[in-house]
């Protein structure tokens, strides 16, 4: 049975208006979150990802490590072999992903931070839970350990890209041993939800929609204190390493260094705009964001770093290119950047307002244009009001957009020998396809005449004036 509000709209300081949901008898709040729709091709599919991810993951390591970015073909020579030998799963490599994955959850437990409250959740008949988002300072304080832990020779930086392919192992292990523990509990629990019938099916997409461990979301936990540090780190070993094999860092290097930060700062610093957002109300956690943020993305995405790192010790020196190719790409991933950080703060803030949620901070950076002031909206008849202003008025995926500037000027720093550093931007746009064409089709459905009126407004999706 859905439950039953009311929806009062009243003003706020910043000329938007904010939703009380109070308890009444005769309106009804439509959950339209609990379809249960099978994707990626169904049970088959997901079957298919889940053994294909991981051997993909070692087949990419693998030509770069042994083959310097040559596709050789899957069964040729001794590529597994090889794989095998040097990225089997040591002890040493296990001691340093794990400790550093509890390191991040005991910051994310005990660090001082806001408690922001997330939007209504359907399955809690729309409660609204709380989130503690210390990023910001659990960040900086990651940061200082690793500096202290670096510079006196407790654990140096360069042994990361030095065990890279170990490391790579252990996060496939531990992403497949979270999401089979995840997924036993919340059945004995009784805590799943929108479960599809198929066992596989529903391992790979999630039984749990809010696991919790204490006051962590798990989640959220798992969606940004892992992929993006340990992907940062990644870069910042191979900086490290080529700085002591050289006496300095190229500008290839240090761009990947700065890419890669941007991106984990971002996060933090704006961590309390997450509870509002799709993967936190709606995506379950299973495989697919288990596995993926504790191997896939800090693993994939670093294909370029380590192109550019084995590509210095074959040639002796550092890939460099042209002043005019560098500063490209420089300018290409600064402004994909800007677009990218102040969208997402524009629609975060605008529906954290709504959320009766918002909080301004000074957390760095704070760029110009971030907050939208009395912002131009639909209100769609179920009360819900979709944004058309500041950068939403121009695309409706424009933060798609941007990120997919920053992921492609990752690929060109790397130059054109191999296509493996574009994997992440190819996967990329694969992935934002299925979701943007996922979220039309779910848009259409709720929304109705007011998603055609919003389309009309914003005909654009991708790129103003084109797409």
């Amino acid at each position: 049975m859905p439950s039953k509000h009311t929806v009062k709209v009243k003003p706020n300081i910043n000329g938007i208006t904010s939703v009380d949901i109070k308890q009444k008898k005769n309106v009804t709040l439509i959950d339209t979150d609990n379809e249960i729709v099978f994707e990626f091709g169904g049970p088959w599919g997901v079957t298919a990802m889940m053994i294909g991810f991981p051997l993909l993951m070692f087949y990419l390591w693998g030509c770069l490590q042994f083959y310097r970015g040559k596709l050789v073909l899957p069964l040729e020579g001794e590529l597994w072999s090889q794989i095998i030998k040097e990225a089997w799963p040591t002890w040493y490599a296990t001691k340093i992903y794990l400790t550093f994955c509890l390191y991040e959850l005991f910051l994310a437990y005990f660090m001082p931070g806001p408690i922001v409250k997330g939007a209504p959740v359907a399955s809690l008949n729309g409660k609204k839970l709380d989130y503690l988002c210390n990023g910001v300072m659990s960040w900086y304080v990651t940061l200082i350990t690793s500096y202290i832990l670096h510079r006196y020779s407790y654990f140096r930086l360069t042994e990361i890209i030095d065990n890279l392919g170990p490391l790579m192992t252990v996060s496939i292990i531990t992403g497949f041993t979270i999401t089979f523990t995840v997924y036993i509990v919340t059945i004995i629990q009784g805590n799943q939800y929108r479960m599809s019938g198929n066992i596989v099916y529903d391992l790979f997409m999630g039984a749990a929609l809010n696991p919790r461990l204490g006051r962590v979301d798990l989640k959220m936990f798992a969606e940004i204190r892992v992929p993006w540090v340990v992907l940062f780190y990644i870069s910042v070993s191979a900086a490290v390493k080529e700085y002591e094999m050289f006496g300095y860092v190229s500008a290839t290097m240090a761009f990947m260094v700065l890419a890669h930060f941007l991106y984990v700062n971002a996060c933090a610093k704006g961590e309390e705009c997450i509870p509002t957002t799709w993967d936190m109300t709606y995506e379950k956690f299973g495989f697919m964001l288990i596995f993926w943020n504790f191997a896939g993305v800090p693993f994939t995405y670093c294909l370029g770093t380590l192109y550019l790192h084995l590509s210095s010790i074959d040639n002796g020196r550092p890939i460099q290119h042209s002043p005019a190719w560098t500063f490209f790409c420089y300018a290409l991933l600064i402004s994909g950047y800007y677009i990218w950080d102040t969208a997402n703060s524009q629609k975060n803030r605008f529906r954290m307002t709504l959320n009766g949620t918002y909080i301004p901070r000074s957390t760095f950076p704070q760029l110009p244009w971030g907050t939208l002031k009395n912002p131009s909206y639909i209100k769609t008849k179920q009360g819900n009001l979709i944004l058309t202003g500041g950068w939403w008025g121009y695309a409706r995926k424009i933060h798609y957009s941007a990120d997919l500037m920053m992921a492609f000027s990752w690929g060109f720093i790397c130059g054109f020998n191999t296509p493996i550093p574009y994997f992440y931007p190819a996967f990329f746009v694969f992935v934002l396809t299925h979701r943007v064409t996922r979220d039309m089709e779910r848009c259409a459905r709720k929304y109705g005449k007011d998603w055609d009126e919003y389309c009309r407004q914003v005909p654009y999706i991708f790129i103003p004036g084109v797409y």
